[in-house]
């Protein structure tokens, strides 16, 4: 795999989840293989010399926010409780278990029966689906891909959780027992995707697996420095690539100085990434060239994941947020020419007025699109204020926000000059 093809695979999977692979086919540079019974794998990447995400806590960076983080957090402990059912090995794969019984477990540790805990519960359920950290499939849940990476040193202190969770108390199911649930779900399976694709990871049954670590990354960058300087590139690596804000400079060694920042730019760039930056502070986001090859995939090259690509709702949803949060405002004077961040909330009522969209699906769109950065609810007293781009537009590229520029001037003036202007540069290139 050459160094444009690991960068690529690795912008696909922050962009669509964890990869599938054929039987025997490696994960590329950077990224852990767990491999199934079948050989079939995932691969995810890893993070340099050890780290996660918690380091970001260190430095008193705030994180991508997660939507109720404590219901969300609950309900992964309580799947943990579920699915981990043998604790002398390691978390992942664990076991199936019924959704019903994680509800009950969750209910149970938070102490409250009511509809509306229970509804919470389904949200999170669904929130971790999403970015992988379970597997929702027919009834049935299991530990996702993501569980694998939680290092060694934290397997005791979630033991410690698991032992500490309450068992529920389940009257005696007279239709389909647990038992009868799990066995099901065991006994699925799935035809393997070809040895050439790599692909987002189906629902599945679970079964045994195994954890293979993938070709180093970073040693030939990170080998010649020492110990302090190799973690205050890690430590930016990080953030850059997982704090919610840009991150000022002074407050890193590896963005203030010329020779690391250039460091860094190499080691994001082996993941399809890029810094970003705004005055004093900085961030990364997609490199232009791997962002351009992911655009030119067609259909059939795009892996097919529960997240996937933004479908025509979320589209519709995000550009007429866009037109009034951010191209109206801008019009008026009211916002500087470079912004795609916006103090000037959208109000639902004004969504549902200018779309065609079922109340359900507009509702599923909003959810969608906070849950990927790029929606920001902001609330008003007691009503809900409305909806503002996320913090997934500090990420654009100059180039990125020059696309986005010209598509939303299409959006909402397509029959005006600016338009023809923009539609004759493009015809022209």
């Amino acid at each position: 795999m050459t160094a444009r093809q690991s960068a690529v695979a690795h912008a696909l999977v922050r962009a669509y989840g964890p990869a599938r692979l054929g039987a025997g086919v490696p994960a590329p540079p950077g990224m852990a293989r767990l491999t199934r019974p079948d050989s079939t794998g995932e691969a995810l990447p890893v993070w340099p010399d050890g780290a996660t995400p918690s380091l970001l806590e260190e430095h008193q960076v705030a994180p991508v926010p997660v939507e109720r983080s404590g219901e969300t957090r609950r309900v992964l402990a309580a799947v943990l409780k579920c699915c981990w059912t043998d604790l002398s090995v390691d978390p992942w794969p664990g076991d199936p278990a019924p959704v019903e019984l994680v509800l009950d477990t969750y209910r149970e540790l938070i102490g409250r029966t009511d509809d509306l805990m229970r509804n919470w519960a389904r949200g999170a359920l669904r929130r971790l689906h999403d970015s992988a950290w379970i597997v929702l499939d027919d009834g049935v849940v299991l530990l996702g891909p993501r569980c694998a990476l939680w290092p060694v040193e934290a397997h005791a202190q979630l033991q410690e959780l698991v032992r500490r969770l309450p068992e529920p108390e389940r009257a005696e199911l007279t239709v389909v027992g647990d038992a009868d649930i799990v066995a099901a779900a065991r006994s699925g399976t799935s035809d393997p995707p070809p040895d050439d694709v790599v692909e987002i990871v189906p629902e599945s049954a679970g079964g045994g697996g195994r954890v293979e670590g993938g070709v180093a990354e970073f040693d030939d960058l990170l080998g010649g420095y020492d110990e302090r300087r190799r973690a205050e590139l890690v430590a930016a690596f990080m953030v850059v690539e997982h704090a919610a804000e840009p991150v000022p400079e002074v407050r890193f060694a590896a963005l203030r100085d010329p020779a690391l920042r250039h460091t860094l730019g190499e080691m994001l760039a082996r993941r399809g990434r890029t810094l970003i930056q705004h005055r004093d502070r900085w961030t990364s986001g997609y490199d232009d060239g791997v962002a351009a090859a992911i655009g030119a995939l067609g259909a059939g090259d795009l892996p097919e994941t529960a997240r996937g690509p933004l479908g025509v709702s979320e589209r519709a949803v995000l550009t007429l947020v866009l037109v009034h949060s951010v191209a109206i405002p801008r019009a008026e004077g009211l916002l500087p020419e470079d912004s795609w961040l916006s103090p000037h909330p959208t109000p639902v009522e004004e969504l549902r007025r200018h779309t065609q969209l079922p109340i359900g699906e507009l509702e599923s769109a909003l959810r969608s699109l906070r849950h990927a950065g790029l929606l920001g609810q902001v609330k008003a007293g007691e009503e809900a204020g409305g909806y503002v781009p996320g913090p997934q537009f500090h990420r654009l590229t100059p180039a990125a926000r020059r696309r986005l520029q010209e598509e939303l001037i299409l959006a909402a003036g397509p029959n005006t000059p600016l338009a023809a202007a923009v539609l004759a540069r493009r015809s022209a290139r």
